[in-house]
């Protein structure tokens, strides 16, 4: 079925609270309503809600990666100084290459908003199997500022890595993709 052959985008909100139903998960959602907003191509999303344990981030990535063949895998959580922020070592753990070019830009755009904590973000971003994996931080309000300084680059880094071909949506957002060698 058309259905089946969808691109898969797998959103990860890691958080110990939000996973135990102490309050509810808003950056996942926040996530997948940018991510449909700025990907025109039509996507199967999954959201799922995980602890800041490092093995279960870990095995989450890897059941998307591998598993679903994910194209994209966005995690949100985790990302800073304290001693349950993990997410940065699954990264690190699991990913076949890492891509720091997208923490350096997503720190950047915080910091050019006003946010002078945004440097105690240790986001990154990493190859695993043919998805590419991009973590966000924890609050909501900065997923759309985050995706907005690394989002042109993304359809590219999944058409390089055997991904499958990623439209963006124009009116919201200019995905770069260099001229074809003549």
């Amino acid at each position: 079925s058309a259905a089946a052959m969808a691109p898969h985008v797998a959103v990860v909100t890691i958080s110990d609270r939000a996973s135990q139903g102490v309050y509810k998960d808003e950056s996942g959602p926040r996530v997948c309503e940018v991510l449909k907003e700025y990907i025109a191509t039509e996507c199967e999303y999954e959201l799922v809600c995980i602890p800041d344990e490092q093995k279960v981030i870990e095995d989450t990535l890897v059941s998307f990666a591998k598993g679903k063949g994910s194209a994209l895998i966005v995690t949100t959580g985790g990302t800073g100084p304290a001693p349950r922020d993990v997410t940065p070592e699954a990264i690190e753990r699991v990913c076949h290459k890492l891509m720091p070019g997208f923490g350096e830009e997503m720190r950047r755009a915080s910091l050019l908003e006003g946010v002078p904590t945004a440097i105690l973000s240790r986001q990154t971003a990493g190859i695993l199997f043919k998805s590419l994996v991009v973590t966000l931080p924890g609050k909501p309000a900065a997923v759309r500022t985050c995706l907005d300084a690394v989002f042109p680059a993304i359809p590219y880094c999944v058409d390089l890595i055997g991904g499958p071909r990623l439209e963006g949506n124009d009116q919201v957002v200019k995905v770069f993709r260099p001229k074809p060698k003549k």
